[in-house]
Formats: structure tokens, sequence, C-alpha cells
């Protein structure tokens, strides 16, 4: 067996040793016989699982106790729309931050339910840059502010925490959660489907100060409510039991290698690697994004013309890099650096770029 390197945006790599553990554990979970995916989750085997899952994770990202932990089904997208209807009142107002895609599909996801006031938006420059702070055109007394902590196709990444006031902060962390330590404090909720830095793809993680769970909201069904996930522990209904507990293992893989601590160094020993390469090129590489607002975790970059990228995605693919064609909204290259891919893999990417280049340069 050869594993690659796989840069992919999501589903992304996820640590060898765990698929191991996993490949291991498949027939018989803990010698009760039966598969993790087999047996109940409301058996104490099970949560027994979720629990040790939500410990690590909150030991992991540093979560306070006031602030809720769910696992649950559907994804960072499903998470959007289900914002508005448990924290925003029929006719509120919710303020968005746009600063690439997703932001802009956040938006879609919460329009049928509140108003939406565009605080600023990126769009405009080419989703280059984070607008500046002092741009924003809040709302006062808005439901809340939301923003998209990295954007996985343009590539743009808040570096710090925005001050907005005593309106709470929503974030989508999917693409960067866990790769560096952040204060959870200053946020009212943040969300992340786990197929970028968490695990698997089918579980998501929504972190929620409590208080907020009692708003009102708007009406909705049981299964909308983020109250109602949190009183049963993430069990109102079958959770995605499998991928939870994948998740739990690379939680327990991360906090062994040395927690967010060590990630945000790994991070940035990748990045500037990668980053290097592209402003060495003299142009034949090229990233957009202005320096300062660059992120960490994708790096879209782009070749003089499409037989270039297209000969590029091949031969990379035939050298064992796998996933970096760019996405089909933006086009070009994107290399993604999540918590899973070790340093070797953004330096043979950087050889296989400096090789290219020389041939093709």
């Amino acid at each position: 067996m050869t594993r690659v390197f796989n840069f992919s945006a999501g589903p992304a790599t996820l640590p060898e040793s765990v698929l191991l553990q996993a490949q291991a554990e498949m027939l018989d979970w803990n010698g009760v016989g039966a598969s993790i995916v087999e047996i109940s989750h409301r058996s104490a085997d099970f949560i027994a699982v979720a629990a040790a899952a939500e410990a690590d994770l909150r030991a992991l990202v540093g979560i306070p106790d006031d602030y809720a932990v769910l696992f649950l089904s559907g994804g960072a997208t499903t998470q959007q729309a289900l914002l508005a209807l448990n924290f925003a009142a029929p006719g509120e107002t919710v303020d968005y931050v746009v600063t690439g895609h997703w932001g802009k599909t956040a938006i879609k996801q919460v329009k049928p339910y509140a108003k939406v006031n565009i605080a600023a938006d990126g769009e405009p420059g080419g989703f280059r840059d984070i607008p500046a702070r002092d741009s924003w055109r809040l709302t006062p007394g808005a439901a809340y502010v939301h923003i998209t902590a990295n954007e996985t196709i343009h590539g743009v990444e808040f570096r710090g925490t925005p001050e907005v006031g005593a309106v709470p902060l929503f974030a989508d962390f999917s693409s960067s959660i866990a790769s560096e330590p952040i204060d959870v404090s200053k946020y009212g909720v943040i969300y992340a489907g786990a197929q970028k830095n968490l695990g698997p793809v089918g579980v998501a993680v929504v972190i929620i100060r409590r208080d907020l769970l009692e708003r009102a909201g708007q009406p909705r069904a049981d299964i909308f409510d983020y109250r109602s996930h949190a009183e049963r522990d993430s069990m109102l209904n079958t959770p995605p039991t499998w991928n939870w507990y994948l998740a739990g293992l690379v939680f327990k893989w991360m906090l062994a290698q040395g927690g967010v601590e060590e990630f945000a160094r790994r991070s940035a020993i990748k990045s500037k690697l990668v980053y290097g390469a592209i402003d060495a090129s003299g142009g034949f590489y090229r990233n957009e994004v202005v320096p300062a607002a660059r992120s960490r975790m994708n790096i879209p970059y782009f070749l003089p013309d499409e037989t270039l990228t297209a000969r590029f995605v091949a031969e990379s693919k035939a050298a064992g890099l796998i996933a970096l064609k760019g996405h089909k909204a933006v086009g070009g290259i994107r290399a993604s650096l999540y918590n899973a891919l070790p340093v070797e893999g953004a330096q043979a990417l950087v050889d296989f770029m400096r090789d290219f280049q020389r041939r093709n340069g």
C-alpha cells in the first residue's frame, strides 16, 4: 500500500494512525464482539465514546463550561440555516461579513428566516482581502454578527477575532478550527463541519454559549432546536455514530501530538513553505490574496495558462500529490494544508512546484 499526500479541501486527509486503529477495531470494537457502527447509540459503551469525544474536544479547543457542545449531522451548511431559526426572532436583523464563497452560502441559507444586513463584502475586490473593520456597517441590536473564519475556496483567513461589541459573534470555523489557539469566550457560536481538521465527513460540531439557548428564536420542529439537542447530549435522534467515533480518535491524536499550539507551529511551517515557493517563482505561480489575509489552511494559486494548469494537476497526481485542482468557482490550483497533512507533504509539494517550473517556465 502506498499512501499519497492528500491536499483535498474536504473530505480531507486523516491521520494514518487513526485510520489504522479504526480498521483494526472495525469488526470487534473494544471487545464487544461487534463493530462500533452496529451498537446502539444509547448503549453505555457508545455513550462513553461520546462523552470522551466531548471532553477531548473541550480540552483541545479550550471550551469553557458555560458552552454546550453538540455533535450533529447535516454539516456546516445545515447549521447556517439553524442559526437564524434558533437565535433570531421573526423579522430580526442579522449581520453578515462576506469574505468568500462560503460567506455567500451562509447568507443563502439564512435569508428565508431573517432580515440579512451585509455589513461588509469582499466581493468587489475579488475576495482578496478582509474588509477593514472600520468599514463594517453593523446593525445596532442585531441578533448576531456572522463571519467565516477561513474561506476554503478564496484562501482568505481572519487573523484574530474581530470586535463587534455586545452583539454575539457567530463563526464558521469549518476549515481552521483547532489549527491554532482561539479564545472561545469571544464567540457566541462556533460551528464546523468535521471533514477538514476534526475528522470525517458526516458530523458537525456546534459550540454554543449556553445563555443563547434561552432565546426563543422562531417556530421550528424539535429536531431543528439546539436546546433539545443540548438537553439530550446530541442524541435527540440517532446520531452519525461512526463519524462521531472517528472524530473522537482524531481528537485524541491531536492532543497526543501536542494540541493546537503544536498544530499552529506546523501550520506556520507548511504555509510558509508553499507561499515562499509561490512568491519566489517570479510570477510563474501567482497567489492574489493580500499577504496579511492569506489563509494558512487553503492556498489557491495560478499558473500562466490553463494548459500548464492541467499539466500540473496530472503530473502532481502521478507524483503522489493528489487533489490539487482548484475549485471550479476560481480555477487554478489549491493546496489544503490541514492538521493531518504532515510538513513533509508541504515540502514534497514545494519540491514538485520548483521542478515543474524548471521544466515548463
